[in-house]
């Protein structure tokens, strides 16, 4: 399990009428499985096909047909666990769980309620401030997506498209742990971190591939600690689940308009009805949808035509021999290694892909901190006022490192690095071929810069006498030789030179 060792952030603390109150949320994140083909047949998971296009017989509930486990989805939901510090379950099953919509065609989903394929774990969900909660993971299950109606194409009819019925999908359910709307949001973003170093799932909110019913309730405070000594319920108030939320603002938004809404509620003498609502972020309010079901209410019963799964723990050690290094790891090695701070860090690791390149650079530019710096501000800065990921970055992690290998060499300036870099990112090339072609090796000859700067001190006398009585002064001194240079003067010798003559 995760060594905890920040202090954990302060509740998030609404004011009443006539209270403060304390917000307690708990998550049910849906991802879904990065698989070829879905969780109990052959069919393709590829997003964007023509409706209804990727629809085996058993996805459309075809009678007689039966569902066949999907290996990889398994194996997928395995990863997850582990990558969780979860418990791995070598014997689960999966049930039915009924009810009727239209774009469900068999009548029921295929779920895991009684006993999941993954148990507890816990994720570390870091704030930025030096703050980090530890959220536990209360289990997660495997289960099939629905499918999607479509009521925006006729005013009399609406239309179900089949693609997504059937896609395997991991239920991510934690404990009621989570303070505040920020923390809502910071663990969403942790777990989608995780799960795309794993491969497990993209992450795609846009495309429904990762989704969040959040479950918001209030209470007094102190209430939540009597909780925690307990695991007694009673002390928290009733909650209300605000089912599909797919964007990091909006869950941030629901939240605080979901808990004054029950605030409102029980400062009037009220109760708050537990059920599910809607988040509406054009009215900015919540909507009831229906009454909170309870498990029985949805007439659970083991699968009659999935036997239960049983993996063999060797199995699960083969998978976890072939881990990535998790961000959490990579976080602390590349403090440990690089000699970075904690949020250079953070920018760093928050993608793989970004981490790799990182690495990439300093490991051949044989320095990590200049390194971090330049793939943070320079690169990174440019990469997003173009709206371009790493991937289709200009510069390369070898053409990065040769700028900061001339940088190192004093063969050029820091601000003559910046003008070779924009000529890389634009025109690419060698670094140290365009420095040469183009006459951009900074001047080191200590006599050269000596000569420009006598110049500079004969025509300049009233200002040599101001800088003697304000030394601060010196530094016009070293600007205009820097202007008489070209910028290429070197600025270490400069400000030695100036220092030297104006004593």
């Amino acid at each position: 399990m995760l060594d905890l060792t920040y202090d954990a952030p302060k509740p998030k603390v609404i004011a009443g009428a006539k209270h403060d109150w304390e917000l307690v949320i708990g998550m049910e994140v849906h991802a879904q499985v990065a698989t070829r083909a879905k969780l109990f047949s052959g069919a393709s998971t590829q997003f964007g096909a023509e409706p209804n296009s990727n629809v085996a017989f058993v996805d459309a509930g075809m009678p007689g047909m039966l569902p066949v486990i999907n290996e990889e989805c398994i194996a997928q939901a395995v990863r997850t666990g582990l990558g969780l510090k979860a418990d791995i379950n070598l014997f689960s099953a999966f049930d039915r769980k009924n009810y009727f919509y239209p774009d469900l065609p068999q009548g029921y989903q295929i779920s895991q309620l009684y006993h999941p394929i993954v148990g507890e774990g816990e994720v570390l969900v870091e704030m930025g401030d030096g703050t980090a909660r530890n959220v536990r993971i209360e289990r997660i299950h495997l289960e099939q997506d629905a499918g999607k109606s479509i009521h925006d194409m006729d005013p009399h009819m609406s239309f179900v498209d089949l693609n997504r019925t059937g896609v395997a999908l991991m239920e991510i359910v934690s404990r009621p742990d989570i303070r505040g709307p920020e923390e809502a949001a910071a663990y969403i973003a942790k777990l989608r971190q995780i799960m795309r170093y794993l491969g497990t799932c993209d992450g795609n909110m846009q495309n429904g591939n990762l989704r969040a019913d959040v479950n918001v309730s209030i209470c007094r405070p102190g209430a939540y600690e009597k909780y925690m000594e307990t695991q007694d319920f009673s002390h928290l108030g009733t909650r209300c689940e605000i089912k599909n939320m797919n964007s990091m603002r909006f869950i941030q938004a629901a939240i605080m308009i979901e808990a004054e809404r029950q605030i409102k509620i029980v400062e009037a003498g009220g109760s708050v009805d537990q059920e599910t609502r809607l988040y509406d972020p054009d009215k900015n309010e919540t909507r009831s949808m229906r009454s909170k079901e309870e498990a029985h209410d949805y007439r659970y019963f083991p699968d009659p035509d999935l036997l239960p799964l049983e993996i063999e723990q060797d199995w699960v050690d083969d998978i976890a021999k072939g881990l990535p290094e998790l961000p959490d790891q990579k976080k602390a090695r590349f403090i440990g290694d690089f000699g970075l701070s904690d949020y250079d860090a953070s920018v760093l690791t928050a993608e793989s892909e970004n981490a790799a390149f990182f690495e990439e650079v300093a490991a051949e530019a044989g320095d990590g901190k200049l390194a971090a710096n330049w793939v943070i501000n320079e690169l990174f800065g440019r990469l997003n006022k173009d709206d371009l990921g790493i991937k289709s970055s200009p510069v390369s992690p070898a053409q990065l490192a040769g700028i900061i290998k001339l940088i190192k060499s004093d063969a050029i300036s820091g601000k003559i690095a910046k003008d070779l870099f924009e000529i890389v990112y634009t025109e690419g090339g060698d670094p140290e071929a365009i420095v040469e072609e183009r006459g951009m090796k900074q001047v080191t000859d200590t006599g050269a810069i000596e000569t420009a700067l006598d110049e500079i001190i004969a025509a300049n006398p009233a200002q040599v006498e101001k800088a003697k009585v304000n030394p601060k002064l010196a530094g016009w001194f070293v600007g205009q030789v820097m202007k008489a240079t070209g910028g290429k003067a070197n600025p270490k010798a400069v400000n030695e030179l100036v220092q030297k003559k104006l004593g």
